[in-house]
């Protein structure tokens, strides 16, 4: 699969059922190529006019399922707060 065949696709949350956006970026290791983890923008602030908040960091080991639209994570509530 290629990188911009993943930032099309929505990401979802299997803890919670929980549409959590699309992907925004990635981070990759650069000494193995390998993908560490996903990236989604954080919220907007003033409907998005005025920056955004922290965008959230989903680790790579939490992805569990990759589909045709959808990216599947698991991501304790916890990790949310």
């Amino acid at each position: 699969m290629r990188i911009i065949e993943l930032r099309n696709k929505e990401i979802i949350n299997a803890d919670d059922g929980c549409r959590m956006g699309f992907l925004h970026d990635l981070d990759i290791n650069m000494e193995d190529g390998r993908i560490e983890a996903l990236i989604l923008k954080g919220t907007g602030k003033l409907f998005g006019f005025i920056g955004t908040d922290n965008d959230l960091v989903i680790p790579w080991k939490m992805v569990q399922k990759i589909g045709k639209d959808t990216i599947i994570v698991s991501v304790p509530e916890r990790y949310l707060k």
